[in-house]
């Protein structure tokens, strides 16, 4: 199992896990969902964030 795979897997049950019930359990999932799907892409190298950050990686 890729890195992305896994933290969009761990966000998904962390926000079950916080949140049960209503649409505000919904939008808290999405978004914790979304979050381990980002940490996941940039463990794999998939997410480049030095344009963020200003840093280029040269």
């Amino acid at each position: 199992m890729k890195a992305t795979q896994l933290g969009l897997i761990t966000g998904l049950v962390l926000g079950l896990a916080v949140a049960i019930g209503g649409f505000g359990a919904f939008a808290a999932v999405a978004v914790l969902g979304a979050i381990g799907l980002l940490v996941g892409r940039y463990l794999d190298g998939k997410l480049d964030l030095s344009q963020l950050t200003g840093r280029d990686r040269g």
